[in-house]
């Protein structure tokens, strides 16, 4: 670990949306006043991010101890290149996610849209606390407080499937971080004497037998469920009900990048490279990660709701990023932070695109896509943009962040995890390469008169993400030195 700064920094980048649920609620009688306060708190928080980057950039660590609930255990935060990376993304998707909200919610005149903004505001601070953690109880608790931050985003619509989507939401989330992390988080903070602070080497390292290892791994890879491995994995296309600004901050900026950090955060900070390959556990990862690679790939093909085949598209995607940290090499962690940002990056667009064709013509399904390039030229331009990226086509972000994970596999001699990802790939391009040739290059079956784009704020949005996604395959800047920087601690 480099030098420590102490800094007050990383606990103002977690209030700052938290404080502005105050105006945002008591401006809910003029509209304009109350998304001005969402942007002001979006930018705040971008800023504050960017001003922490520097230090992080010399290889320092910034720090702020909140108090102490456990002795040894304080709830604390700890900026490294990682959570560095990780705020980075989620910081900036939000200004681009309130704009598409702002959009989305307007153009159906959306009902308790003031409660929207509050929760989505709320569900960003968790997400920070998250990236900032400095052990595994501060992470565990901001964990939780996402889980229930983003309920009543999931439950919007109060209708009879958003209710039965919302239970399922909590139970998957709530029962394996509380029947799973829980029990492993008080065995580790047993087992090293009260210090749960994440660490290079591994906070457990040389404290576990090989059948220590495994049930711990087991329980703290698949009790951070936002990480969507089968078979917890349900939640998340049952998540769909909720509006696609919801859906795009699931998938692409908080609530799955949360769960894949989790897990991240548990391979190198808690049990550590050297634990794992002591016991081959990396191996068991990747098989488990590979089986969700491939199998949600195959659901996908057959899912013709939209965002029923982008939300599995995600299960899989999440997968790619657990599987490349399971390989224990240092270009497959690289890829693995690097695809957080390039996966960020397509899908939201994909999920903006998605919610723009419904404001626009109310289509929602697959086949209904015949020509639609006619009339939403942006939309479609940005859809197939997004694709790309996620099929990991140049000249898209997300070729880069594959192309690592690809020579991770190689640098692991791990050739089945070869397989996985190039299959993976091939199924990615069949279920998205149909809809790009049907709405440029077929016939619509109801045509309509001239172009017919979504409110102007979704189409900024996704133009914006869109322009990103190329722009990372060009200049990864940040997110690859980030990524690059942490693999070096690591390993």
């Amino acid at each position: 670990m480099g030098e420590v700064v102490e800094s007050s920094k990383p606990l103002w980048a977690c209030l700052v949306s938290l404080l502005a649920i105050v105006p945002i609620v008591r401006n809910r009688r003029s509209p304009n006043v109350r998304d001005f306060w969402s942007f002001v708190a979006a930018f705040a928080k971008f800023g504050i991010v960017l001003s922490m980057l520097p230090l992080i950039r010399d290889g320092k660590v910034i720090e702020c101890t909140l108090w102490e609930i456990l002795p040894g255990a304080p709830i604390q935060f700890r900026v490294d290149a990682m959570g560095m990376l990780f705020a980075l993304v989620a910081s900036t998707l939000w200004i681009v996610t309130t704009l598409y909200g702002i959009g989305y919610m307007r153009g159906l005149k959306e009902h308790a849209q003031t409660r929207f903004f509050a929760f989505f505001a709320l569900a960003l601070s968790a997400t920070l606390g998250v990236a900032f953690s400095a052990n595994l109880l501060t992470l565990y608790v901001f964990y939780e407080i996402l889980s229930l931050s983003t309920f009543p985003l999931v439950t919007h619509h109060q209708d009879k499937e958003a209710r039965r989507g919302g239970r399922t939401y909590l139970a998957y989330l709530l029962g394996t971080s509380v029947g799973f992390v829980l029990p492993a988080l008080v065995y580790c903070y047993i087992k090293t004497d009260g210090n749960l602070d994440f660490s290079p080497d591994g906070a457990l390292s040389g404290l576990l037998s090989g059948k220590e290892a495994m049930v711990l791994m087991l329980l703290l890879v698949f009790g951070f469920a936002k990480g969507g491995l089968m078979p917890f994995h349900s939640w998340l296309p049952g998540a769909m009900v909720a509006p696609t600004p919801v859906s795009a901050l699931l998938h692409a900026v908080a609530v799955v990048k949360v769960g894949v950090f989790c897990i991240l955060r548990v391979i190198t900070g808690v049990l550590g490279v050297e634990t794992l390959r002591a016991f081959d556990l990396g191996t068991v990862i990747v098989w488990i990660a590979g089986f969700t690679v491939i199998v949600s790939s195959l659901i996908a093909l057959s899912q013709d709701n939209l965002k029923r085949r982008l939300a599995f598209s995600t299960i899989g995607q999440l997968a790619y990023i657990i599987l490349g940290a399971s390989l224990l090499a240092p270009k497959g962690l690289t890829g693995s932070l690097m695809h957080i940002a390039m996966h960020a990056f397509g899908k939201i667009t994909l999920f903006f695109c998605a919610g723009a064709i419904f404001v626009a013509n109310g289509r929602k399904y697959i086949s209904q896509c015949k020509g639609l390039a006619r009339e939403m030229p942006f939309t479609m331009t940005a859809f197939a943009i997004g694709a790309l990226s996620v099929v990991g086509i140049p000249p898209a972000g997300g070729f880069v962040s594959k192309l690592y994970l690809v020579w991770g596999t190689m640098e692991a001699d791990m050739y089945q995890a070869t397989c996985f990802y190039l299959v993976s790939s091939f199924l990615n391009a069949c279920y998205f390469f149909p809809i790009i040739f049907a709405a440029f290059f077929q016939k619509p079956e109801n045509p309509a008169n001239g172009i017919r784009e979504s409110h102007p704020c979704c189409v900024a949005a996704l133009c914006i993400t869109a322009s990103f996604t190329l722009l990372l395959f060009f200049h990864p800047g940040p997110f690859y030195w980030l990524a690059n920087m942490m693999s070096q601690v690591v390993f």
